[in-house]
């Protein structure tokens, strides 16, 4: 009798196991289907330590970077990248906001260098001859900034393979530069492209803007 009744609990024990697991797949199930923040909050308080609870907190921190950053893409300010780089120092928008800050940082200056003192010019210029300014500017003088990365040059590298393949025919005849920086947080790859016109720099930089890339234009450097 007492092992008919041993065999009843055992079995009982192991049909309650199953029909929890089988209702805790269910529901991560649902979770998984809904994929929203509120579906998988939902099912770590019902399950704050079960199967699926690292799959769980894992998409939600996903799901929250995700917000955040279209929430600073909106806002573009220094401020709200600054910020967000605080809260997700190592994210999947990482990076970029990086990038943005430096962008941000490098548009607050308004040239490389200032001018040098120079003596008087002379008194009587030839009617066609091009100031060294100007004829710099025809030139080509004005460059853009895609990035700057932290990483390492292969970051920076990385970038522009990714830019050449999803605009080929704006970054066609483009040859890239990757400029490292020391700044006080460290060693900053810039990634950059010299020797455009002023025109061509705005342009390029304004469709990549368009469509939501990081991109400052380079003031020529006087000299």
């Amino acid at each position: 009798m007492r092992r008919n009744e041993m065999i009843l609990v055992l079995s009982l024990t192991i049909f309650l196991g199953v029909s929890g697991c089988s209702r805790q797949q269910s529901d991560w199930g649902k979770a998984v289907g809904a994929n929203t923040a509120d579906s998988y909050e939902q099912f770590l308080k019902k399950y704050p330590s079960g199967e699926f609870t690292a799959q769980a907190r894992a998409r939600l921190k996903e799901l929250y970077e995700e917000r955040d950053w279209q929430k600073t893409r909106d806002s573009d300010t220094l401020e709200a990248y600054q910020a967000f780089l605080k809260q997700y120092p190592e994210g999947k928008w990482t990076e970029e906001a990086r990038i943005r800050v430096e962008n941000f940082t490098l548009a607050s200056v308004p040239s490389n260098t200032s001018p040098p003192a120079r003596g008087p010019a002379p008194s009587t210029p030839a009617p066609s001859a091009a100031t060294p300014a100007t004829a710099k500017a025809a030139a080509g003088s004005y460059g853009i900034q895609l990035g700057a990365f932290k990483s390492g040059p292969a970051a920076a590298n990385a970038r522009w393979a990714q830019l050449e393949k999803k605009y080929p025919k704006l970054m066609k005849g483009l040859a890239p530069k990757i400029a490292p920086t020391k700044s006080a947080s460290g060693t900053l790859y810039r990634l950059q492209v010299a020797n455009l016109s002023e025109k061509r720099a705005a342009s390029i930089c304004k469709t990549l803007k368009d469509h939501s890339q990081a991109c400052t234009v380079l003031q020529p450097a006087h000299g």
